[in-house]
């Protein structure tokens, strides 16, 4: 009969109690799942091995009846350190204690505030019984991935490398525990998404039935030759090999659709697990959401932001299969916000880092790519380079003005022979599809500006405080216009459509 036990429940006699052998080999199974995407399986399989070893004390024991709380992640931290013998695999070790000494409070930084790295290895611990050497067997050899290391981005790579890791001893962890008080509550616990690779050639029958409705009711113009061109040049690219792209389209060239057929046909031709398309403001995503749904269908679409996890919590009670998508985005097509991308892949908080093994085999589209801001720039180009050079991801930026991140001119830039352009003659398109003559007005007061619109049989205008819109909406209707509509993002998709 076991001594040690992973969770408890209500029973004293302990009898559906979860013992810890089972868990840990079960977390490290599930996280060397995760990490072998990435060629990391045995280092996410080894943290998933020790991550609760602190249990295998007496006191943590008393915890789960009642007693005083026990750091028990420290102590996994501090072994893996000491079994890993070469010194490739104590690079790896050092990683891989980062992921268990957080695996509950978050990344610990390695120096200087309170509970970092370097004072939990040094804290005093209880002593665990060595019976954990049998039961679960660690083996901390061959932990280095087969990656493609550059002397320059060596520090940052690694980084990334550990938050992978963490991403999947936390997904592991959680799903296990998850599991484990489902079964013994009676519960059942919704997380069926089908898998992209067994879906992707319906995906892609439902997409061109999809365009050939469209064009069969749509009226022969330039304008729709110019998308068909398009979409059939994007779409005869995807069989190029993984990596960066961008995607060169104006307003009005169909880049929202070529972008999607893009991201279907090369997913399946490279057998890769998800499409998570990147937008940077709400509004457009209710409306890129509602036109992949309507390509695709509704059941493996999953929308994240916080307008929507709002709106979810404020509808439901229980979790539903699609609030629980957005902890580890196992759903094969995402459409979120670049603030939820880029600041879950630099995050240290468990929640924000759980989704993160599952960019990995993605294909990754960055709508309006011209908009990340400029403080934060570097980083995130860095982050995308490395999540194609070592993750298996695809990157395509998408956008009508597409920003200058070729080195040498835009300095830790991709590698020009990197980045391959997928629409045909990117400056011809802008001859072509434009629309706009731009004429300035000069400086107008509101009044000015509500006398125009009068004269005007369409307009519209953007200001920038949601207080200024409201009060020229206010003017616009005292002066007697008809038809002005209010539109704010702190109102319902619903209502802004």
């Amino acid at each position: 009969m076991t001594r040690y036990f992973a969770h408890s429940t209500g029973r004293p006699d302990k009898a559906n109690w979860q013992p810890l052998r089972d868990h840990l080999i079960a977390v490290a199974g599930l996280a060397a799942v995760c990490g072998t995407k990435f060629r990391a399986g045995k280092a996410a399989g080894l943290a998933g091995q020790l991550h609760d070893l602190g249990k295998y004390t007496d006191g943590f024991q008393r915890r789960l009846s009642g007693g005083a709380s026990v750091d028990h992640a420290s102590a996994g931290a501090r072994r893996v350190r000491e079994l890993a013998k070469s010194g490739e695999d104590r690079l790896m070790a050092e990683l891989v204690a980062y992921a268990i000494a957080g695996h509950h409070t978050g990344l610990p930084d390695r120096e200087g505030n309170e509970g970092c790295l370097s004072d939990r290895l040094k804290k005093p611990l209880d002593s665990c019984d060595p019976v954990w050497r049998t039961e679960i067997a660690p083996d901390a050899s061959g932990l280095m991935p087969g990656f493609k290391w550059t002397k320059e981005s060596l520090p940052f790579q690694f980084g990334v490398l550990g938050r992978m890791i963490f991403s999947c001893l936390i997904d592991a962890d959680r799903r296990d525990t998850e599991a484990f008080y489902a079964r013994t509550e009676g519960r059942s616990v919704d997380r069926s998404w089908a898998a992209l690779p067994a879906i992707v050639e319906g995906l892609v029958a439902a997409f061109d039935g999809y365009m050939d409705a469209k064009t069969a009711n749509a009226v022969t113009t330039p304008v729709n030759a110019l998308r068909a061109e398009v979409l059939s040049h994007v779409r005869n690219k995807a069989m190029q090999p993984q990596g960066l792209f961008t995607l060169t389209v104006p307003t009005g060239g169909g880049k929202t659709l070529a972008s999607l057929a893009f991201a279907l046909d090369h997913a399946k031709a490279h057998g890769l697990d998800r499409i998570v398309y990147a937008i940077p403001f709400t509004s457009i995503i209710d409306q890129t959401a509602a036109i992949f749904r309507d390509a695709l269908g509704p059941d493996h679409i999953l929308e994240h932001h916080s307008a929507i996890e709002e709106e979810r919590a404020n509808e439901r009670e229980d979790r539903d299969k699609y609030q629980l998508a957005m902890e580890d985005w196992a759903a094969p097509i995402v459409v979120t916000t670049n603030v939820q991308l880029f600041e879950s892949l630099f995050a240290n908080r468990t929640s924000r880092c759980r989704k993160l093994h599952n960019l990995a085999r993605s294909v990754i589209v960055l709508d309006e790519a011209q908009t990340i801001p400029l403080p934060v720039l570097r980083p995130c180009v860095a982050m995308l380079d490395e999540l194609a050079r070592n993750y298996r991801a695809s990157i395509v930026l998408c956008t009508a003005t597409q920003p200058a991140l070729v080195a040498p001119d835009f300095c830790g830039g991709f590698a020009p022979e990197a980045i391959r352009e997928l629409a045909p003659d990117p400056h011809r398109l802008h001859s072509q599809l434009k629309r706009v003559t731009v004429r300035h007005a000069g400086e107008m007061s509101d009044d000015d500006l509500v006398i125009a619109l009068k004269s005007a049989s369409q307009a519209l205008v953007i200001v920038n405080s949601r207080a200024h819109a409201l009060a020229l909406y206010r003017m616009a209707m005292d002066a007697g216009l008809d038809g002005v509509i209010h539109l704010t993002t702190r109102q319902y998709a619903a209502h802004r459509g």
